[in-house]
């Protein structure tokens, strides 16, 4: 009987002993904390817009990776310390809400509605929905220039919906499914542009198999104001913001722009003070 008193209270105190470990574990390890340099950081992007955010065999690439790479840098974590979670855009709000991220860069544009959900650093990028057509087309200088036209864009974009609707009522919309497709298509001659962000267009145009072969119109139908998205309330918001004034002031944003963008001809604005954002 005392002997199994004793393994009784060795027992309890074993309990005791696991449950505070597992309650004063290091936070760092499960990502960003507040004063940032943890054993990893969580990063939102897009796995599948060339020049803009791309998983390839060979790794991650775009803007969005060279601008969230710095901004992690800064926060205290170097490229090896980096998980890469891919940020749908019907999925964003909701992963951040999660606590799935620490912050997400993935052509992330600023609007009202989703300031009420998330916070947001910069912006970083100002962009413009724009029109991509074959290089030896000088039929399509204005958006009225897209009646009677064939116009690409992928399934569900509001991209194409906005040129029809507010634009030029008698474009010929068609819907693909990815930018790849409408890519071919303007290529084949079966449609004649593709519109959505310039700053996308131009990653797409500028891989190496089309270079050379289209260009951007410079239409400028909308602002697109990209910013880093972040939990509602986390102090990462101005941390990152001083990561991206650095970034511009030291020229890596410059490098970052004309790595990724300028084998399109991409002219870019310049870069967006820290909340400036374009209506």
């Amino acid at each position: 009987m005392k002997l199994r008193k004793v393994t009784a209270a060795s027992a309890v105190l074993l309990a005791l002993s696991v449950t505070a470990t597992a309650c004063g574990g290091d936070k760092k390890d499960d990502g960003a904390d507040s004063s940032g340099g943890g054993n990893k950081i969580t990063i939102g992007i897009k796995f599948d817009q060339p020049g803009i955010g791309q998983k390839t065999p060979q790794g991650y690439s775009g803007f969005d990776v060279d601008v969230a790479t710095y901004v992690a840098k800064k926060l205290g974590y170097n490229a090896d310390q980096i998980e890469w979670r891919e940020s749908k855009s019907a999925d964003r709000e909701t992963m951040l809400k999660r606590g799935d991220v620490d912050f997400i860069a993935a052509s992330y544009s600023i609007t009202p509605e989703r300031q009420k959900l998330v916070d947001f650093a910069g912006p970083y990028l100002l962009a413009h929905q724009d029109v991509l057509v074959r290089a030896d087309d000088s039929s399509i200088k204005s958006p009225a220039d897209l009646n009677n036209k064939k116009l690409c864009s992928v399934t569900g974009s509001t991209s194409a919906q906005n040129v029809k609707e507010k634009l030029a009522p008698k474009a010929q919309l068609q819907q693909y499914p990815t930018y790849s497709a409408c890519l071919t298509g303007l290529q084949n001659k079966v449609i004649d542009a593709l519109t959505t962000d310039d700053s996308i267009l131009a990653g797409y145009a500028a891989q190496s198999q089309f270079k050379g072969k289209f260009k951007l119109g410079g239409l400028k139908m909308t602002n697109e104001n990209y910013g880093i998205g972040v939990k509602k309330g986390s102090d990462l918001k101005d941390k990152i913001n001083k990561a991206l004034e650095a970034m511009v002031s030291d020229g890596s944003w410059d490098a970052a722009v004309k790595k990724n963008f300028g084998p399109a001809g991409y002219k870019n604005e310049p870069a967006p003070k820290i909340g400036d954002i374009k209506s």
